[in-house]
């Protein structure tokens, strides 16, 4: 049988491989034979789990980015090399997904790979920021100051998520509430009043009945109303999420809504503006920082803004300030900076 095995050096460094043998016991003989101390030990069975599930099976969040950006940057200015300090962090980390991470990292610069080849595969946990910012790094010879960047980055990310959600949790819940109280009503309360009025030869308004036929057809078909409303919000969702049509006519409709479209427009703004400064402070050019940062202003009217300023703007031999003058969608003052 092959075992796939996980261990230390005596140095510190973590190896990986597998071994032919009978039973467990008889591969750890085999790794105490070779001076290594084991981390991980698998039997068949188990190895159909590879790397790459281990990652796609759990979530890397924003909290484990800034972690390694942060840990990586602080490693490679104490003069630690990268393939050294990719060490130290799979001795360090506890999450599966972070170690199976790390170890296809090691692997591929063991190969010679670039460092960012490996996030490219994994593109639903890392986007083009992220991707474009540390191939810039490499390119450049600058990552320490791109991790730092990153990490930075990330942590004001992961503040602005928790403030979208503080803001929205309550509102939602509360709606949520009354939607399901009023429905509720409707549906069971207002059949009984209109049973009292009918069996009490009571002749109600016209309005009265209007409102007394509707809660009696709902509390008749309460479950195929009920049915209705989940498959009708499931596909509002899929629609929404998943669609390019959906998700630009969800991003107009937040837009113009009072209040909240006014505070979504405006973080948007602000991931623009970070972002864009931070791509060009690793060294991308300012057509590909447009066209980065046009995905991940996460709103449908800036995207398309930004990807004309560098398509029709800046590529045709505007100036940034002239290309971003002829966009409605950015604001004066942002303009003007």
């Amino acid at each position: 049988m092959r075992f796939h095995y996980i261990a230390s050096q005596s140095n510190g460094r973590i190896i990986e491989g597998d071994h032919e043998a009978e039973s467990a016991a008889e591969v750890l003989g085999f790794l105490a034979s070779q001076g290594l101390k084991p981390i991980s030990l698998k039997a068949p069975k188990e190895l159909s789990k590879t790397s790459r599930f281990k990652i796609f099976s759990q979530t890397i969040n924003v909290k484990d980015k800034v972690f390694l950006t942060k840990y990586l940057a602080l490693m490679l200015r104490v003069g630690t090399d990268l393939l050294r300090a990719v060490d130290i962090l799979i001795a360090d980390f506890e999450k599966p997904a972070l170690k199976a991470l790390l170890m296809e990292i090691r692997t591929s610069l063991e190969k010679g790979q670039p460092f960012h080849s490996v996030f490219v595969r994994y593109p639903k946990f890392f986007s083009a920021v992220f991707i474009n910012m540390i191939k810039a790094g490499e390119t450049s010879g600058n990552l320490e100051l791109v991790f730092n960047q990153l990490s930075v980055a990330l942590q004001k990310e992961q503040d602005l998520r928790r403030q979208i959600k503080a803001a929205v949790t309550y509102p939602i819940i509360l709606l949520s509430a009354s939607a399901a109280i009023l429905f509720l009503l409707v549906s069971f309360a207002l059949p009984k009043i209109a049973n009292i009025f009918t069996s009490g030869g009571f002749e109600p308004p016209l309005f009265s009945k209007i409102v007394f036929a509707i809660g009696l057809f709902m509390g008749k078909y309460f479950w195929l109303i009920l049915i209705f409303i989940i498959i009708l919000l499931v596909s509002a969702w899929f629609f929404t999420t998943k669609s390019i049509i959906g998700r630009k006519l969800l991003s107009r409709f937040i837009v113009r809504t009072p209040i909240i479209g006014g505070v979504l427009k405006k973080i948007a703004l602000q991931r623009f503006a970070s972002t864009f400064s931070a791509l060009l402070s690793s060294g991308l050019p300012i057509l590909d920082s447009l066209e980065i940062t046009a995905d991940a202003v996460g709103n449908e009217e800036l995207k398309t803004g930004l990807r004309r300023i560098a398509r029709e703007g800046i590529s045709k031999g505007l100036t940034i300030g002239e290309a971003f003058r002829k966009e409605p969608v950015f604001p004066r003052v942002v303009v003007n900076l």
